[in-house]
């Protein structure tokens, strides 16, 4: 009997040291995706207009190299250029990201008003939000929920703590804190059935495998690659492809005119 005891000691242990890896995994993977996301937008903010005018010019100079030539090969190299040129994006994609449930933000006005658009600065959360944030979740997350009702509490209350995060709000973070701390006693785990932790410890290898797709597939994507090139200054590597975009751009522009002449 003590065996068994013992066993399932050993059992409830091994489900909590479980689920408190799995969500430091799970900090650390929503951590690189908001950094991912905010990179990817701020790349495609500063380059997106370089790399368009790449496509353009391209396409300008398969179209007068066909022009003189006039070889089928030639010119269905330049319709195949000229089909990867983006075309001018409709009213849905031109506001995608500017609107949001509150209105038009400052930056939207500016532009409909004509005025000068200051692109958003980059979000990087800081080393003191990271940490606020790290013990929120710890404290706070869903799956150390013991019920229905308290799993739906906590999983409103994280999606407003990844909500701060993701923009970095360091004073939001810390006024969640202080709503956590003064909201109901978290309930201390209970010891199931040998059965219940079984299944727990299953669930958790599922969830975990889950997240390691997700991370996988972040770190995979053509912007997590750049981020990992630099993770300490990324901005640094903005300014390196930019300054590497514009020569392109100049070479091109340099042989369109020749072509021209």
């Amino acid at each position: 009997m003590e065996a068994e005891r013992q066993a399932a000691q050993r059992l409830e242990k091994a489900v909590l040291a479980a689920e408190q890896a799995l969500i430091e995994f799970e900090i650390a993977v929503e951590t690189f995706r908001v950094e991912v996301e905010n990179f990817s937008r701020l790349h495609h903010q500063r380059l997106g207009p370089m790399y368009s005018r790449l496509d353009e010019l391209d396409a300008q100079i398969a179209e007068a190299v066909a022009a003189r030539s006039g070889d089928p090969e030639d010119e269905r190299r330049a319709r195949e250029l000229r089909g990867l040129v983006q075309p001018m994006p409709g009213v849905e994609e031109l506001f995608h990201g500017w609107i949001d449930s509150e209105g038009i933000p400052p930056e939207a006005d500016a532009m409909l008003n004509d005025k000068p658009v200051q692109p958003p600065r980059r979000v990087r959360p800081s080393e003191e939000a990271r940490r606020i944030y790290r013990e929120l979740v710890r404290k706070a997350h869903p799956d150390l929920a013991r019920d229905d009702a308290e799993r739906e509490r906590r999983d409103a209350f994280i999606s407003r703590v990844n909500s701060a995060y993701a923009r970095g709000d360091q004073e939001q973070l810390l006024k969640l804190t202080e709503e956590w701390e003064k909201g109901p006693e978290p309930e201390r785990p209970e010891t199931g059935p040998s059965e219940e932790l079984y299944a727990r410890l299953e669930w958790l290898a599922e969830r975990k495998e889950m997240l390691a797709a997700v991370a996988s597939e972040l770190e995979s994507s053509a912007i997590g690659s750049m981020l990992r090139m630099a993770p300490d200054d990324p901005d640094r590597l903005l300014e390196e492809i930019a300054e590497q975009l514009l020569a392109q751009v100049s070479e091109r522009e340099a042989q369109l005119a020749k072509l021209a002449s």
